[in-house]
């Protein structure tokens, strides 16, 4: 299970670094987003968004055969808790329940041109990058739950 938490950990960390930066077509269009953004905007969310997985993911390493600290548990459990709740609101209540026309336009510009599986609602259509980094962030969430009590 802790090798399955690190491998989903390192998806979720490199993709978040990585997906506005590193051209990886057809995953994503790194000069479609930059034109969304400017460089010292997408710096900051950069940042942002992926700095405390990176913890999550060195305090995992730090602490691999070990009994973790609560405070290590409850950051891993937190910070991925956020997430989801920002994945779902970002991508999934927006594809799945209510339009948002001004979300669904932008997406439109940075990902038109990315490969996704899923068919278009309400003019999004979740491209299958973000689709491994959400499912990335649900698999963690589920090994968390099913860690074994004596290596939480």
């Amino acid at each position: 299970m802790l090798i399955l938490l690190l491998v989903l950990e390192a998806i979720q960390v490199a993709i978040l670094w990585l997906h506005d930066w590193v051209p990886l077509p057809p995953l994503n269009d790194v000069r479609a987003v930059q034109g969304q953004d400017s460089t010292a905007r997408l710096v900051v969310v950069t940042v942002v968004q992926s700095l405390p997985f990176t913890i999550g993911f060195a305090l995992t390493l730090l602490w691999l055969n070990e009994h973790r600290p609560a405070w290590v548990w409850d950051w891993l459990w937190i910070s991925n808790v956020v997430l989801l709740l920002g994945q779902l609101r970002a991508w999934w209540l927006p594809y799945l329940m209510r339009p948002e026309p001004q979300r669904a336009a932008r997406y439109r510009a940075m990902f038109a041109r990315t490969h996704a599986f899923l068919p278009e609602r309400n003019g999004i259509t979740p491209n299958t990058l973000h689709c491994a980094l959400h499912g990335a962030t649900i698999g963690i969430l589920i090994v968390l739950a099913l860690l074994p009590s004596g290596l939480r």
